[in-house]
């Protein structure tokens, strides 16, 4: 299949692209950018008039469900969403049912994936067998399976001499070990931020500190052990600033933070609306705008939806007994722009924050269109207006805070490895 994309503006920002052009695909590649390539013939003609057309996202963290959990959702919903939010790959945490901790399992998971032939989904396995911080799993052997990182997604290692052991590990063969922080004494049996507005409705508190003294801890060993650490889901000020001196030492870390993050704070929570029950909680107000400067200057990494579906029996309870999570697959790209259009960041560098960085963070060759590259392409328009409803959304997960919200941006196409998987 020969597929041209025309009249749309070009955005690559590895190679620093950005100018109107025509995008031309063959064999699944990118044969061309501008001039057609000699006796190239279309098979079929895509027109991007008034969109941009940009390398296809990579998300690092989207929860798909599977395997244990398809009552909340199922691959073959959750890749719906993905291509619908112009994300052509992803990676899942291992809080899976079983976890992702057996090359089995992670196969199995590739295997149906793939057989799906739309997003590329990449694992992250588990570091700890069960994810009972305990002991160490196979990791040479998952990194064979095609893990591409170790993570204990929301589950704290309480015992920091296992931690130590997989630092050190990891640091021996070249993996990278993926840290939510979080002391899950200090965290315990909370489930908002500990600030004015959990304590005007009596919900029990996270502090920022559950944060940051964990924090502290991975900074430390991560200089003793010379380990390669990413960062997940940082909510509060001080870490930011404790990542900002890290990455001044020369400590390989690396972090991301969540699209609710970016843009919502405490105070949203208004009258206990389950859907903006989320881990980390929302922080405050001098927390988020930390997060958005930091993002801007490059010390945070990289944006993820944190995709997280809660079926509806999950979220309709009171808020402290609520699961949290929230949808987030089909919002990634609009709340990116949204971000940028707010702090007057330039669309390429916004972009990059989707789509190259993290494909650096997975060690992946993707998130760029560079001639020759696997054709994995974003086409949207940036002025299209919508209003997230529940109807709106293919993931099988409707829990988000943005119901109701109205974004500006909507994917027209996606395209993985060559092929239309999603034309809206």
């Amino acid at each position: 299949m020969k597929i041209q994309i025309k009249n749309g503006r070009v955005i690559d920002p590895k190679h620093g692209l950005d100018t109107h052009a025509d995008v031309y695909i063959a064999a699944g590649k990118i044969a061309a950018i501008g001039d057609a390539p000699k006796g190239f013939q279309a098979n079929r003609v895509i027109d991007a008039s008034g969109c941009i057309v940009c390398p296809g996202l990579v998300d690092l963290a989207a929860r798909l469900r599977e395997p244990g959990f398809e009552y909340k959702a199922t691959l073959e919903s959750e890749m719906d969403a993905a291509c619908a939010g112009g994300i052509t790959s992803l990676a899942c945490p291992p809080d899976t049912d079983p976890p992702l901790d057996e090359p089995g399992l992670v196969e199995m998971l590739k295997f149906r994936a793939q057989n799906l032939n739309q997003a590329h989904v990449y694992p992250i396995g588990a570091l700890t067998q069960k994810l009972e911080g305990a002991r160490l799993t196979e990791m040479a052997e998952l990194r064979d399976a095609g893990c591409v990182g170790f993570s204990q997604a929301d589950a704290a290692i309480t015992d920091t001499q296992v931690l130590v052991r997989a630092l050190e590990y990891a640091a021996t063969f070249g993996f990278t070990v993926w840290l939510r922080p979080q002391d899950a004494y200090l965290a315990k049996g909370g489930v908002a931020h500990d600030g004015f507005v959990a304590t005007r409705l009596g919900l029990p508190a996270i502090p920022a500190s559950a944060e940051t003294v964990a924090l502290a801890t991975i900074l430390l060993l991560v200089k003793e052990t010379g380990a390669s650490v990413h960062l997940c889901r940082l909510s509060a000020a001080e870490s930011l600033a404790m990542v900002r001196r890290a990455k001044s030492d020369g400590l390989k870390v690396s972090c991301d933070v969540g699209i609710n993050h970016l843009h919502l704070t405490e105070m949203d929570i208004g009258y206990f609306d389950p859907n903006y029950h989320l881990i980390p909680p929302l922080r405050g107000l001098r927390d988020r705008d930390a997060i958005r400067a930091a993002l801007a200057d490059g010390t945070v990494d990289a944006l993820c939806s944190d995709h997280t579906p809660v079926d509806e029996d999950g979220k309709q309870m009171p808020f402290g007994e609520s699961e949290p999570g929230a949808t987030g697959l089909e919002l990634l790209l609009p709340l990116t722009l949204k971000w940028a259009r707010e702090h007057h960041v330039a669309l390429p560098d916004a972009l990059a924050r989707i789509t190259l960085h993290p494909a650096q963070i997975l060690g992946l060759n993707a998130g760029h269109l560079g001639v020759g590259q696997a054709a994995d392409v974003c086409v949207f328009n940036p002025e299209t207006q919508w209003i997230v409803a529940a109807s709106a959304l293919k993931s099988q997960g409707k829990n988000t805070p943005f119901l109701g919200y109205e974004m500006q941006g909507k994917v027209r196409a996606t395209l993985v490895d060559g092929h239309v998987v999603f034309e809206g």
